[in-house]
């Protein structure tokens, strides 16, 4: 049996394979090349302002970021509000081609020491869950500065002198990673 009606499964192939062509294989119009001008420059400000990728270079921060991998760094986090202990953070080394991920662990006014490898906050030991591994860290008591934040990598298990951490300004904070 034949059917006569104009619908059915060929007349759904039909429009089906039309959309997709026309999909992948668009018609090369001005309103089309100005779309994809547009999607391109947006793109482009995004991944250059807004969200900037940064390759993960060195075990510092790990487990917690692995090296190779990657993260975004959204760079607007400290517009409205302040970092916080216990943050992730962004650091500008040079310009803003590199940039450091490193966790807060002190703010402006607090001091801060290690003994026996736990991290002493205004004299009290801190619980820190994002640690692993043995710690054998020894640094004096130091007060972090006005207007500055004290930073260090998870992976403590590395010894000191294989770190870069310290006392940073607020302003070179660059954001915080969101993936």
């Amino acid at each position: 049996m034949r059917r006569t009606d104009s619908g059915g499964w060929h007349a759904g192939h039909r429009r089906v394979s039309t959309w997709v062509r026309g999909f992948f294989f668009p018609r090369l119009t001005w309103r089309y090349g100005r779309r994809v001008l547009l999607v391109a420059l947006v793109t482009a400000m995004t991944a250059r302002y807004i969200l900037v990728p940064c390759r993960i270079q060195g075990a510092s921060m790990e487990p917690a970021y692995r090296d190779g991998g990657v993260a975004l760094i959204w760079r607007g986090a400290f517009l409205l509000r302040e970092p916080g202990r216990g943050q992730v953070v962004a650091i500008r080394a040079q310009g803003t081609r590199v940039m450091f991920l490193k966790r807060v662990v002190a703010l402006a006014g607090q001091s801060v020491a290690f003994r026996d490898g736990t991290l002493l906050l205004d004299g009290m030991p801190v619980e820190e869950p994002y640690v692993r591994g043995p710690c054998n860290w020894e640094l004096p008591e130091r007060r972090v500065s006005p207007d500055c934040v004290y930073l260090v990598g998870d992976n403590r298990s590395m010894p000191m002198e294989q770190h870069i951490f310290g006392e940073t300004e607020r302003r070179r904070l660059a954001g915080v990673p969101v993936w």
